[in-house]
């Protein structure tokens, strides 16, 4: 694909995993407490085949026509995530498509998703999406709306709500810190105030994705350093 860096995917997701296992170590969890999400967007079946070659089980996709065309050209096993932002009228689709939504910012997406699910195929792993940031046109809940929707969502079929995701600014590892701390700590406040678990954290990505493991990430969402830049 022009534009984009082609690097040793093996070689790159070994290297993430010693990163993730390293961090794993200094916050006193086991490397096996975080999912690796190799993230996909504008990278070729090919190169996809390459991470699932190379251990990667969870690929995560933003937007839900890409993931449509990968899914038919793509026959290996694999969990497949959303998450980007999920419009209403790709949610039919979504429901599909996707093993797991990490976007859900609102109980009427919720609501299609659960509608839209095979009746057949077991429930839609949710997370539901946090804005922290206050900047405007970011996508996500915000924290005062996080325990209403999440008494909503929790109680729709099809859908089963099993954490917390954000988007941390475009800031330096460091200063992103805090956003990390912010979702655990809502979440855990969550988990005290409605008695539903959330034991998933969806939090860092290739800039800041140590940081968020420190912080308790259970999954990182990794696009450039397993694929090199894009686009």
């Amino acid at each position: 694909m022009p534009g984009v860096k082609q690097q040793n995917i093996g070689e790159a997701i070994a290297r993430v995993r010693e990163r993730i296992a390293n961090a794993a170590t200094r916050s006193g969890r086991e490397s096996t407490s975080v999912r690796l999400i190799a993230a996909t967007k504008r990278v070729t079946p090919e190169r996809v085949f390459e991470a699932l070659d190379a251990g990667v089980e969870d690929i995560g996709e933003n937007r839900v026509q890409e993931a449509r065309a990968k899914r038919e050209a793509i026959t290996q096993p694999a969990n497949w995530h959303l998450i980007g932002h999920l419009q209403s009228n790709k949610a039919k689709t979504a429901a599909r498509l996707f093993d797991a939504v990490h976007s859900i910012d609102s109980e009427r997406i919720a609501r299609e998703l659960a509608r839209h699910r095979p009746e057949d195929a077991a429930p839609i792993a949710a997370l539901i999406e946090v804005d922290l940031t206050g900047i405007p046109g970011r996508t996500g809940a915000r924290p005062d709306e996080s325990q209403d929707l999440l008494r909503r969502v929790a109680a729709l079929p099809g859908v089963h709500v099993l954490g917390l995701m954000t988007i941390a600014p475009q800031v330096s590892p460091e200063e992103a810190r805090r956003y990390f701390i912010q979702l655990r700590e809502l979440r855990d406040g969550l988990e005290n105030t409605t008695g539903w678990r959330l034991p998933e954290l969806s939090m860092g990505m290739t800039d800041d994705f140590e940081v968020a493991i420190e912080e308790g990430a259970t999954m990182v969402r990794i696009g450039r350093a397993i694929f090199g830049e894009r686009a």
